[in-house]
């Protein structure tokens, strides 16, 4: 099985295609295929009929709007921001002040 450079829950920006420079989170990634879904980019409209065989006997059919898997060479993995930074500003702070004196 082929291995990807990105993986669920990964931020990646879009370098190639209709939704080239836009940004979003892999929703899932299908290794077989080489293919992710990131999280609104390449969305399609899908028409569902309804029936009446889901549970509780209705479905409700329509035109439902959602991503759509693109290749994986069209993304590019980018570095996350949710690492703390407040411990260097933290230090920096302390040297200011000069508390330690």
């Amino acid at each position: 099985m082929p291995k990807l450079h990105v993986k669920k829950g990964d931020l990646v920006q879009v370098i190639a295609g209709k939704d080239k420079g836009a940004k979003g989170r892999v929703i899932a990634a299908y290794p077989r295929e080489d293919r992710v879904v990131v999280e609104g980019v390449n969305m399609i409209k899908k028409h569902s009929k309804e029936t009446h065989q889901g549970p509780r006997g209705a479905k409700t059919g329509g035109v439902q709007t959602m991503e759509a898997p693109i290749h994986v060479s069209n993304v590019k993995k980018l570095k996350d921001d949710e690492k703390p930074a407040e411990k260097k500003a933290d230090k920096k702070a302390d040297a200011k002040t000069g508390e330690d004196n």
